[in-house]
């Protein structure tokens, strides 16, 4: 798991890259990153397989705000990143958010 962050020098925006390797994914065929910038909608933020099994997604978030997120495997598995800047409770009491910063 990795997460990588590339502030804009040009306008308010952060372009933030998720990425999870083939071994850690274990032979998912979908995943999708989901959390309140995109109202929890695994439609929204779909991730790219990559050839060697991993999948990656880059998306452009507003910077000086937090976000909650999750990885959301085969539409039934909830998985966090060890790379998070912290985790929160969820409101269901079934785990951790994720919190990213910018």
């Amino acid at each position: 798991m990795s997460i990588v962050k590339k502030f804009l020098k040009t306008k308010p925006i952060c372009k933030v890259s998720f990425r999870l390797a083939g071994d850690h994914v274990n032979g998912a065929d979908k995943i999708a990153v989901v959390g309140d910038f995109n109202d929890w909608d695994p439609a929204v933020h779909p991730m790219r397989k990559l050839k060697r099994g991993g999948f990656s997604l880059t998306v452009d978030l507003e910077t000086g705000s937090e976000y909650l997120f999750r990885y959301l495997v085969d539409g039934n598995v909830w998985e966090n990143d060890g790379e998070a800047d912290r985790y929160q409770p969820t409101p269901y009491g079934d785990g951790d958010n994720c919190v990213l910063v910018l």
